[in-house]
């Protein structure tokens, strides 16, 4: 296996190649143009990447008998032993958080930007939580607020955290896989105020104790509970691993991702959602989705809508949200049946005895680093724009004009972070990642392929699909945002 810093230090060069001397982009409700034309940039992501299949297909060829590069035992060490003392607080506070955003969301300011709930699951949670758990392992698995809650419950009740069913192995991750297309969906979709993520996290609570007690805890929170499921995969990534008795494992970065295949198709499918989620998510608000809708579909709807577009728009709205639903609900199907598409391509390649199913299943760990940039690509901003606001929302949570920890007026200053930086970072994040990916996947076609030879043509359609994720991704970060 290539050494990490070789890895590392490869992808630091590919990226730092790539990167012209200015570029802008749009962000911040504004729309930025980029001086150097798309194209050229899409070429250059292209043409990186396939230095990389072929530096990396040497050099891992080449000391693929070299292992993972070890890893090291820190279970006993100061980092363990304070983690295992805190573990009791962090839990409290972390349920405690979970108290405050929804008492703060239902009986606090309406203005999102006062009210600590919008900021505190939105920014800290969602996004925080993910890029938390790529660094320093599956906390949440130790820190969720709905686990700490069923296990007190399950103090009153001795029958409760086993469940009153047995789960079927056959169902898999469709319960986590479903939650999670509703969640997105409320996200994108519903358009949800101050009052609305309040009754949401509500009814997720419910949801979580409901399902607790149908098939128990510990299937529950493996294959129902999504945000279990998905800050298991992000920290899959991780240096460290939090094992079973509690074993702390420094590791190599994405050493994690070696050696596990997906679950059936309801976990690749929740790989494929959280790429086509975040990727629709930037697409819908670009200029050339809302010409697609508002310009070319009602030019064809027009003997039903109507010449006059201000009348028409009544008859649009109902229309649009059918539109944007759809278009959500099979983005995971559409990335599904490309990548199938091309793992069978890769079957044929190879001529490899294995099913269709069983290499789309061990092929699927290298999506994941996709997922990673994807996401953070497209949020990361909201991190250093929103998050920092915290420290002052902590003394006013509920936005009533309290000042608890005289901080109130901290770190309220809105950062506009510089479109060039936004733009270069962004595209930095996405070639890197894709880097990472194609990396994995050659390791992954050494475990599978007796020879070499076949091993590296099996990546061809890999590198492929690779190019194809990589411009989609470009692209859509490119295109100017839509007017409101």
């Amino acid at each position: 296996m290539l050494p990490t810093h070789r890895l590392l230090s490869l992808v630091l060069l590919i990226g730092t190649l790539l990167l012209p001397p200015a570029a802008m982009a749009h962000g911040f409700g504004r729309t930025y143009s980029i001086p150097v034309p798309v194209w050229m940039y899409l070429y250059g992501a292209a043409a990186a990447l396939a230095l990389s299949f072929l530096l990396i297909a040497w050099f891992a060829a080449s000391e693929a008998d070299h292992g993972t590069g070890g890893e090291r035992d820190l279970s006993g060490g100061l980092l363990h032993k304070a983690a295992h003392a805190l573990k009791p607080t962090l839990q409290g506070l972390s349920l405690g958080a979970l108290v405050l955003a929804i008492t703060t969301a239902l009986y606090g300011s309406r203005n999102p930007y006062v009210n600590f709930s919008m900021t505190g699951f939105w920014v800290l949670f969602v996004l925080g939580a993910a890029y938390l758990s790529v660094l320093v392992g599956d906390i949440y698995h130790a820190l969720n607020p709905w686990r700490t809650l069923s296990s007190m419950l399950g103090r009153l009740w001795k029958r409760y955290p086993w469940g009153l069913l047995s789960y079927r192995e056959q169902w898999g991750y469709a319960p986590a896989l479903v939650l999670y297309m509703a969640f997105i969906w409320l996200e994108l979709e519903a358009e949800l105020d101050v009052r609305g993520l309040g009754q949401m996290l509500l009814a997720y609570s419910l949801i979580n104790l409901l399902g607790v007690g149908l098939i128990g805890a510990r299937d529950w929170f493996r294959y129902g509970e999504f945000f279990a499921v998905f800050l298991r995969l992000f920290a899959s990534m991780a240096p460290l691993k939090l094992g079973p008795g509690g074993k702390l494992t420094l590791r190599a970065p994405f050493a994690g991702l070696m050696g596990w295949r997906a679950e059936g198709y309801g976990m690749l499918l929740f790989i494929m959602l959280m790429m086509s989620s975040t990727a629709y998510d930037g697409l819908r608000i670009t200029a050339v989705w809302a010409e697609l809708f508002w310009v070319d579909l009602y030019g064809l709807l027009k003997p039903w809508a109507g010449d006059d577009p201000i009348a028409a728009y009544h008859f649009m709205k109902p229309l649009h949200a059918v539109w944007s639903t759809s278009a959500l609900l099979l983005s995971p199907l559409i990335y599904l049946a490309i990548y199938l598409s091309f793992i069978g391509l890769m079957k044929r390649l190879t001529r490899s005895t294995l099913s269709l199913h069983e290499l789309a299943f061990r092929f699927a760990p290298s999506l994941l680093p996709i997922a990673l940039v994807y996401h953070a690509a497209h949020y990361y901003t909201l991190i250093l724009t929103q998050g920092t606001k915290i420290t002052a929302l902590l003394s006013d949570p509920f936005g009533w004009g309290w000042d608890l920890f005289g901080t109130v007026h901290q770190l309220r200053e809105n950062w506009l972070l510089d479109a060039a930086y936004v733009w270069h970072s962004q595209l930095a994040l996405i070639v890197g990642g894709h880097i990472v990916s194609v990396y994995i996947a050659h390791l992954v076609a050494l475990e599978i392929f007796p020879r070499r030879r076949d091993a590296a043509i099996s990546q061809l359609p890999m590198l492929i699909l690779m190019m194809l994720f990589t411009a989609g991704g470009l692209w859509i970060l490119a295109q100017p945002i839509a007017g409101s």
